[in-house]
């Protein structure tokens, strides 16, 4: 399944420290996440980065996704979503970077080439 192009996503990489306390901080916010319409579009265990500009120690990359970009900031400054994070994520994990972030108004992928528009082969 392709993500939404009308959503908001970002792509988080993080350094999980200790898994099961960041399993509790993600059971912990999913129902507060799916308040905000938000969701986790993909989630991946990383078991070796080949190349990063961020933390070469990421062993967690996910995309994270809500309805728009005012739903976002609400669910990131709610007080119980702080709460959780700071009773589970913070102790869970040692870096985490934000590997891109919407635009100002949400990205839709560019049109497919037809045959007319790719020119002639040189």
């Amino acid at each position: 399944m392709a993500v939404d192009a009308s959503r908001h996503v970002t792509w988080m990489g993080l350094e999980v420290t200790d898994a099961a306390r960041y399993a509790r901080y993600r059971a912990g916010m999913k129902p507060l996440l799916e308040a905000f319409g938000g969701c986790f579009e993909h989630d991946f265990a990383v078991a070796r980065v080949l190349k990063s500009s961020a933390s070469p120690r990421i062993n967690r990359v996910f995309a994270l996704s809500f309805p728009d970009s005012p739903s976002r900031a609400r669910f990131f400054r709610d007080a119980r979503y702080l709460r959780i994070r700071a009773e589970h994520f913070a102790p869970a994990v040692a870096s985490s970077e934000e590997l891109s972030a919407p635009e100002s108004a949400p990205r839709r992928p560019p049109a497919p080439p037809t045959v007319g528009s790719l020119g002639a082969l040189s």
